[in-house]
């Protein structure tokens, strides 16, 4: 008897033959099509990160359990399945040294500091990707590698409403990151799903959802290519069979789980149509993780041998009680809702003074002749008139906001400036167009550029901001050096931004030529 361990448990018992082990190397099995894939379309490259990435998370394992006295847990296959699926998650061409910090970060952070695996409230990948992306967003930037001629991921050019290979991007051979092959991904993430490993109404109300409420709200309704290129991007395969079915942090009831599952489907959309960046399908997989405790607490599994919840509180006369962290969560949250709203009444006048000297400041240095701006009513008239729609078809996503006479110390016309606001590929990108008075460009001034530090940020600089002053006619970007004396000379790798700013310079000259100067 003194050999024998008993494990005294109430009735009734459910047993299973699945352990850790078996689940995460299942789990290791199914991702090795994505795995495979990317390393032969991205090469050697790929290959070192995800083994750096596997590497790094089993051996930060290993280290912490040995550091804090806890039984070694490197060889259930779980810190190898959290560094693989962050290795798939990043671009091909990331510095080595990113997947090793992202590695750690998610087993001593995420995984072990909250009690090891089964304690961790988030997904340790998903939380170790949004750290780099949050940390280092420059060189998490995915470069181009099998088209050089593109400039943009696929989600990029989505965004910027272009068109895309929905074919590339199924198979893996467009850019993104290592592990974008949908048709690997589905092969792996079914077969997880038809031996019950992972749960169908997770993954199948992530996908619902999301493609749903990209047919209702991105604009051109339930076009089965828009709706296929939106799914086979930005992550949400990957999030839906790998991701979100996450044992640790998602529901455990059937209810629960499809709630989950829509919810994540529904804010990656969310971020995807109305977001700054195309790809945040991870942040809606983090925000449904810490929303499953409290899923969990109001939609509560039946258990072996007990009546529903509702009819026993009912029998007992137990009262129903929310919470205590439930209420804490909720004063917490309207504290801060009434402290930011005061603060924001307190300081909306300062910020709108700021806000109106930075403005003029642009306008002086877009039109550094003149002594004041004189506002035009006709103009003012014409643009209320669209409702702020876009500015004509052919200069894509452009609007412009305001036209002003510009008049020096005398009180005579030196020039005139628009305002104008185009689609960039990290937000909006909106400038002041000087022009003089025969309506050539004098110069630019930009007052929102958000573009990816690096690239589209060169916007900014005198080598290709420069290049608009003195043109009187619409202007045409290429890839190169500029020949032609319309021609501008896109900035290199950020072909988006120079589209963007090259679209709200034509629409501006257009607008003055049409409209301010009495063309047709």
């Amino acid at each position: 008897m003194n050999d024998l361990t008993l494990n005294l448990s109430s009735s009734p018992h459910a047993r299973d033959r699945w352990t850790t082990p078996y689940i995460m190397r299942v789990v290791l099995l199914s991702l090795m099509p994505a795995t495979i894939m990317g390393c032969i379309v991205y090469g050697w490259h790929a290959l070192a990160i995800v083994v750096l990435s596997v590497a790094s998370a089993m051996l930060a394992e290993a280290v912490f359990n040995k550091v804090v006295h806890k039984p070694s847990t490197v060889w259930d296959g779980s810190a190898a399945v959290t560094g693989l699926l962050l290795a798939l998650s990043l671009g091909p061409r990331t510095p080595l040294y990113l997947p090793v910090i992202g590695s750690v970060f998610a087993i001593v952070v995420v995984k072990g500091c909250f009690g090891g695996l089964g304690k961790n409230f988030i997904n340790p990948a998903l939380a170790a990707r949004c750290f780099l992306l949050i940390s280092f967003a420059s060189s998490m930037a995915i470069q181009p590698v099998v088209d050089a001629t593109s400039s943009a991921t696929p989600m990029g050019m989505l965004r910027n409403m272009e068109e895309v290979s929905i074919t590339k991007m199924f198979l893996g051979t467009a850019d993104g990151v290592i592990g974008s092959s949908i048709l690997a991904l589905l092969i792996g993430g079914l077969i997880l799903w038809s031996m019950d490993i992972i749960h169908g109404q997770i993954c199948f109300s992530v996908l619902g959802g999301f493609t749903l409420f990209i047919g209702l709200f991105g604009g051109q309704g339930f076009d089965p290519k828009f709706l296929l290129a939106h799914l086979c991007g930005g992550g949400v395969v990957m999030g839906a069979f790998f991701m979100a079915t996450d044992y640790v942090t998602s529901p455990v009831s059937r209810l629960g789980q499809f709630i989950y599952g829509c919810l994540i489907g529904c804010l990656g959309a969310l971020f995807r149509l109305f977001g700054n960046t195309a790809d945040s399908f991870s942040y809606a997989i983090i925000i449904g993780n810490v929303m499953t405790p409290l899923i969990d607490t109001y939609i509560v599994q039946k258990p072996f041998a007990y009546r529903k919840i509702g009819r026993t509180r009912q029998k007992t006369g137990e009262p129903f009680r929310i919470p205590k962290p439930v209420v804490a969560l909720a004063v917490i949250a309207l504290i801060a809702g009434v402290a930011l709203s005061g603060v924001y009444s307190m300081t909306k006048n300062s910020i709108d003074e700021q806000e109106q000297a930075a403005q003029i400041a642009s306008y002086r240095e877009a039109c550094p002749e003149a002594d004041s701006f004189e506002f035009s009513e006709e103009a003012d008239r014409i643009l209320a008139s669209r409702e702020g729609n876009n500015w004509g078809t052919e200069f894509g996503n452009t609007r412009i906001n305001e036209f002003f006479t510009a008049l020096d110390a005398q009180g005579e016309t030196v020039g005139y400036a628009v305002s104008v606001t185009s689609k960039g590929y990290g937000g909006d990108v909106s400038l002041i167009l000087g022009l003089t008075k025969e309506g050539a460009v004098r110069r630019i001034s930009f007052t929102e550029l958000n573009e990816t530090a690096g690239l589209g940020m060169k916007a900014k600089e005198p080598a290709f901001r420069d290049q608009f002053e003195g043109k009187a006619e619409y202007v045409t970007m290429i890839k190169g050096a500029a020949s032609g004396e319309h021609e501008i000379s896109a900035i290199s790798g950020a072909s988006i931004t120079s589209t963007a700013v090259t679209n709200a310079v034509n629409a501006g000259l257009d607008f003055y030529r049409t409209v301010m100067e009495g063309g047709n």
